[in-house]
């Protein structure tokens, strides 16, 4: 079970960092694909990152 939990904190933390990412590629002058699309990718990704850092809390907190 252990392994599970650092598992999905791993995880969520490549979705956290990918969320970041996307952010800061919004700054940068000319770049595809556009703004609202970078937005949009970046929002899932902390969503999922979020949602799967609360999971992990939540099996972590089984043993």
């Amino acid at each position: 079970m252990a392994g599970a939990a650092v598992g999905l904190f791993a995880f969520s933390v490549v979705l956290f960092l990918g969320g970041i990412h996307f952010l800061l590629s919004i700054k940068k002058p000319g770049v595809y694909p556009p703004k609202y699309v970078l937005k949009k990718r970046a929002a899932a990704l902390a969503a999922g990152g979020a949602v799967l850092f609360l999971l992990a809390l939540i099996v972590g907190s089984f043993q």
